[in-house]
């Protein structure tokens, strides 16, 4: 059979890469599987994309559709007509999407219109409830009209079966975000920064600010980044920033002695900052299960969360988006009172070798 692997944006990157492992070692034992691992361009910055397949072992993709930038119409657009293209030349049995970003809605769209190509959905059935934001939409258009879910949480599944998913589609796997933190974690690699700054473990905060409800007020950012300022003691705070909040966050004019802005970092890189760091300050949802997994506390500048496990078992907590929510929590954390959190339940390394598991079920491949 041949399977399409969907890649868009960096957090897509880092929860295919498992997956193209499990299915090599399936092709070594004999399995009658290809992939086809198709790149839609979605992130085109350097830092943002192409480090990210030389530093976790992703081969080069056979197809890059180079959608490029745009608003969200034109964006899905490039992505849609690019992916259609490909499927005219050659169909595929399965199309395997991941995350909640536009390359994710836009191929399932594409494949399932063209002669109704079964799609796959990893970390299917997560919801922000929140429908400002592009993902949400993204998620819930992707799981309409998906075949299989393979799921990271007993949330998902819930939500997934309130919405009339039948449980015979819906496969309980894991986190591949987490197989590919266990396995990169022994090379995570100190970045130039961390002497650049004098940095020392549990001796510093890591900040991550890139949602349009944070960033794209000048006003808003400023309130934010002033109040992380004021209430971090003086510790040191390294923000790497998004190349989009860059342009508003040099508008604002912040200058901090303690504050450290740099670019995006590859991924050893940033999560070494996250596994030394005092505590996380983030909007992303993917760092706040790395964060979970690797223990460290971490405080969300978001009204809602698509993984509320990092909250209810692991060492997330969701602040909001309200300044005045900052400076309590930063109290709790220096009087050393933060949670201490545990791993979600099959967060262990082994998701995306489930996932080939039920697909060679699924579709009956054979040796």
């Amino acid at each position: 059979m041949l399977i399409d692997i969907i890649a868009g944006a960096r957090p897509n990157f880092i929860k295919i890469a498992p997956i193209i492992d499990a299915i090599e070692q399936r092709r070594h034992q004999g399995a009658a599987m290809e992939y086809r691992l198709v790149h839609t361009g979605q992130h085109y910055d350097k830092k943002m994309s192409g480090d990210f397949f030389d530093q976790l072992g992703i081969p080069a993709p056979h197809h890059n559709l180079e959608a490029g930038s745009g608003t969200q119409a034109e964006q899905t657009g490039k992505i849609m007509v690019g992916y259609e293209r490909l499927l005219m030349e050659k169909a595929c049995d399965l199309c395997i999407v991941v995350g909640d970003v536009t390359s994710t809605m836009a191929c399932s769209i594409a494949a399932k219109k063209m002669n109704n190509i079964k799609v796959a959905h990893v970390e299917g059935g997560i919801r922000s409830g929140d429908m400002t934001m592009p993902e949400e939409i993204n998620r819930m258009v992707t799981d309409a009209i998906t075949d299989y879910f393979f799921t990271t949480s007993e949330v998902a599944n819930t939500n997934l079966r309130s919405a009339g998913v039948k449980d015979d589609r819906i496969f309980f796997v894991g986190n591949t975000m987490i197989d590919t933190l266990y396995k990169q974690m022994p090379r995570l690699q100190q970045p130039e920064i961390w002497a650049k700054c004098g940095l020392k473990a549990k001796e510093y905060i890591i900040m991550t600010l890139h949602r349009p409800a944070n960033v794209d007020s000048k006003e808003k950012l400023n309130e934010l980044v002033t109040e992380i300022v004021r209430v971090s003691q003086g510790m040191p705070i390294i923000f790497p920033v998004h190349p989009r909040t860059m342009k508003m966050l040099e508008a604002t004019g912040i200058k901090a002695a303690n504050l450290h802005v740099t670019e995006p970092l590859g991924y050893l890189e940033f999560n070494y900052l996250v596994k030394h760091a005092k505590a996380v300050i983030t909007d992303s949802g993917g760092i706040t299960e790395e964060a979970t997994v690797m223990g460290v506390p971490c405080m969300t500048l978001r009204d809602s969360t698509e993984r509320p496990e990092t909250c209810t078992t692991g060492t997330n907590e969701l602040l909001g988006t309200d300044p005045n929510n900052i400076a309590p929590a930063f109290e709790k954390l220096f009087a050393g009172k933060w949670k201490q959190g545990g791993i979600p339940e099959m967060w262990d390394g082994k998701t995306a070798q489930r996932i080939v598991e039920h697909i060679v079920t699924i579709f009956g491949v054979h040796n």
